[in-house]
């Protein structure tokens, strides 16, 4: 049977509030931050994840490994208490956020470059225009 793990960890990221979201399937997981700005109630939290969770713009995948559930509910106890204490995000949360801001940055340049060649384009031609009538004597 096939597992899917989603996880939200909600942190103060200076001055503002930030959510991680960390999507887990065939050992592959994605990474989507979202920054809230003020604190969020849980409700707030709740509706976000209703409403936008299906226009989040996750990460490309990385490989990671899953590890097994434990039984013992003291020992579930004490992880929760320990990641609620811990802040910040795993690092494989912290890879692939990297890797989808490098994405990001390559996809603007891109877009970038092309629109200034399109620009280019533009006034290189409105220069030969503005030659062919000059020279036409209008």
């Amino acid at each position: 049977m096939e597992k899917i793990t989603d996880k939200l960890t909600i942190f103060f990221d200076n001055p503002f509030w930030a959510g991680v979201f960390e999507h887990i399937e065939k050992n592959k997981l994605s990474v989507c931050k979202v920054v809230f700005g003020a604190e969020p109630k849980d409700c707030e939290v709740y509706e976000f994840i209703l409403k936008n969770y299906s226009k989040l713009k996750f990460s490309s995948e990385v490989e990671t490994d899953i590890k097994a559930e434990h039984s013992n509910p003291k020992r579930l106890q004490r992880e929760v208490r320990n990641k609620i204490k811990q802040l910040g995000t795993s690092s494989k949360s912290q890879i692939a956020l990297q890797q989808q801001r490098e994405e990001m940055k390559m996809e603007r340049k891109a877009y970038s470059k092309q629109n200034k060649e399109l620009e280019k384009q533009k006034k290189f031609e409105l220069k030969q225009e503005k030659r062919k009538q000059k020279h036409r004597g209008k």
